[in-house]
């Protein structure tokens, strides 16, 4: 695999597949630490968590019964690489605090222009654009519009399981 190719990546999910081109040239920090994870198996059996119909849908972090897995270190979020908050880009999740993204990450299901960098405070920061889903969109549309609710404490949380059964690298 020569260097200037982009790793892309397979979810195999409870719902059907979805296949994410990761941008490495703009991204390389979050690529990294996306594919150390995938290559981990930390994925599989992990859930999307959060999913609001005209955001985003999220996942990587918690198991089926919304318990935290155990990550690595943060990383340093690289928001102001120019990659937009669009329509089927994947970014990475964080709390307030600007480099704090770890394992989870959502995909835009619609623009979502709010998120891109616009400053250097916290709350202007942005989020790490880092993928693309080239190929399971339409998996994508089916688990943004599954009814959610609350549990364990967590809003927007799906009312039956999604789970990614795999990630996996594609050759």
């Amino acid at each position: 695999m020569s260097e200037e190719v982009n790793p892309v990546v397979a979810l195999e999910t409870s719902m059907g597949t979805i296949t994410i081109t990761l941008n490495k040239e703009k991204a390389p920090i979050s690529v990294r630490n996306f594919l150390n994870y995938v290559k981990e198996g930390y994925y599989d059996g992990t859930i999307f968590h959060r999913v609001i119909k005209d955001f985003m849908v999220q996942g990587g972090g918690m198991d089926a019964d919304l318990q935290p897995k155990k990550t690595k270190f943060a990383i340093k979020n690289e928001a102001t690489n120019g990659l937009l908050n669009k329509r089927g880009t994947v970014a990475m999740a964080r709390t307030a605090v600007v480099d704090s993204a770890t394992s989870q990450f959502f995909i835009n299901t619609v623009d979502n222009a709010f998120l891109n960098n616009s400053g250097k405070t916290p709350d202007r920061f942005g989020y790490a654009v880092f993928g693309e889903v080239t190929g399971g969109m339409d998996v994508v549309d089916l688990i943004r519009v599954v009814k959610t609710g609350n549990k364990s404490g967590q809003s927007d949380v799906p009312v039956e399981t999604v789970s990614i059964i795999s990630a996996k690298i594609v050759e």
